[in-house]
């Protein structure tokens, strides 16, 4: 892994580089995820493995560090990475988000609108978080009290019901980090992630698991000109599930002209 200090939070980042001869990409994990446990099998498929592959892990995941005294709201994280790729040379990308993480990437390509080529999304927050999901289920806890055994139980819960997976890499964030930027989506932002969405003068796609479907969206995203891609067997946790077809349907989008 590679690091890059973040002045604003005094502690650093980290994240996979794996390199290419075409455009890269940047790869912007979840809720409860990390780049570094989710995008390497995906970035060295056969339909990727061309291109610069930029995996980060969000401060409060995986391997970066996971300070205290950090927001963590999705504008936060947005305007560290925004200080990253400017770092790091990237002077044209792709930009790829997935579920709470593609609210970030919106947020970002915001602040380097003249840098973003494409933006490729995996059933990503675009409105405030809703009843029935993750980050709304955590912003409605009491924080005190989820930092003290809401996010323990999550874990063992999530393991209990079969979902290890993701059992495994949430273990791995701070409680802290996990509460706010969940908050942040409850609160959501203005003008909204699907607003800055649908004003990108880009080539956009959006990609949905298969077993996600359907999803009334599907329609509202098609007649706003953006491209749909659908991963086969695989539901929201598609880099997973389905690696290969998540990668093939991230290339389908980057050859959107």
């Amino acid at each position: 892994m590679k690091e890059y200090f973040v002045k604003q939070a005094n502690c650093i980042l980290r994240y996979n580089d794996f390199p290419g001869k075409e455009i890269p990409v940047l790869f912007i994990h979840g809720l409860g995820c990390a780049g570094s446990f989710d995008y390497p099998q995906v970035a060295t498929q056969e339909a990727l493995k061309k291109h610069r592959c930029i995996i980060v892990d969000l401060l409060g995941s995986g391997y970066s560090d996971k300070p205290d005294d950090f927001n963590y709201t999705v504008k936060d994280h947005a305007e560290y990475l925004a200080e990253f790729v400017t770092s790091i040379g990237l002077e044209s990308f792709i930009l790829f988000g997935h579920s709470l993480g593609g609210a970030v990437a919106l947020s970002l390509a915001e602040k380097c609108l003249e840098r973003i080529d494409k933006i490729i999304l995996s059933e990503a927050n675009l409105d405030k978080s809703s009843v029935g999901s993750t980050s709304k289920y955590i912003a409605d806890c009491d924080m005190q009290e989820f930092l003290e055994n809401g996010f323990n139980d999550l874990v063992q819960e999530s393991q209990e019901s079969g979902n290890q997976m993701w059992a495994a890499s949430l273990a791995l964030w701070s409680p802290r980090a996990a509460y706010l930027i969940s908050k942040s989506a409850a609160n959501g932002e203005e003008p909204s992630w699907r607003e800055i969405l649908y004003s990108l003068d880009c080539p956009k796609t959006f990609i949905f698991g298969e077993n996600s479907l359907p999803d009334s969206d599907m329609q509202v995203l098609d007649a706003h000109g953006i491209h749909i891609e659908i991963v086969k067997n695989a539901g929201h946790s598609m880099a997973w599930e389905n690696p290969i077809g998540l990668a093939k349907a991230i290339e389908n989008g980057i050859q959107r002209k």
